[in-house]
């Protein structure tokens, strides 16, 4: 008896997981199909072939879901170690392209949500889940996140992020070449207040 609860727990936690999968999938697709702002909850879990009650236990809002992609992105980026060796901003680097190359099957979704999300003060609210994600960048590339300074250069990496995201999300290139040399510039000019002096020129960046 005292093994079974365990189990079920367990078996709990896949399903939910299961569910979060379906409905961030379902957000995505409709997102880029009608838009972000015309897209709700209602219709997410009807996309996703879930009720209402199974899509409010797994994300109780459109917010949540972004957080969970989020968490699916972050899971891609530090799925490879990357080189111990290799300089700070090197990992720093290539833990942040593993990142866009997750995205990239996304872009249209991504486009739609940000272009309905202007001037919504709610997304505002999505900017810790951003935050938490540079933060396991940071952790990933071997410089500590913990702390103020740790939060602040999670911060800061924060707009980093976002200001590449905006190239990565025009890039036409097959090997993101424009979203290699615009991050590598801007890991260059911050590397001082990130942490991660040193490392290697960008292939990008070089030609």
């Amino acid at each position: 008896m005292a093994r079974r609860a365990p189990r079920k727990a367990e078996t709990g936690t896949k399903t939910e997981a299961s569910a979060k999968d379906r409905l961030v999938d379902a957000a995505l697709v409709l997102a880029e199909r009608q838009g972000w702002r015309r897209t709700g909850l209602a219709q997410i879990a009807a996309e996703a072939g879930l009720s209402l009650a199974e899509t409010y236990d797994a994300a109780p809002s459109k917010l949540a879901l972004l957080a969970a992609f989020h968490h699916r992105i972050d899971r891609a980026a530090l799925a490879q170690a990357g080189d111990v060796e290799a300089p700070p901003r090197d990992r720093l680097f290539d833990a942040l392209m593993r990142r866009f190359d997750a995205l990239a099957p996304h872009r249209p979704a991504l486009r739609a949500i940000l272009r309905d999300s202007r001037g919504d003060p709610a997304l505002l609210l999505g900017a810790a889940a951003l935050v938490h994600s540079m933060s396991w960048m940071l952790e990933a590339a071997g410089v500590p996140a913990s702390g103020l300074l740790g939060l602040v250069r999670a911060h800061l990496l924060g707009g980093l992020y976002l200001w590449v995201l905006r190239v990565f999300l025009d890039d036409d290139s097959t090997d993101l070449a424009k979203t290699m040399a615009a991050l590598d510039r801007q890991l260059r000019r911050s590397e001082t207040i990130l942490g991660i002096g040193g490392g290697r020129e960008a292939p990008a960046a070089a030609a």
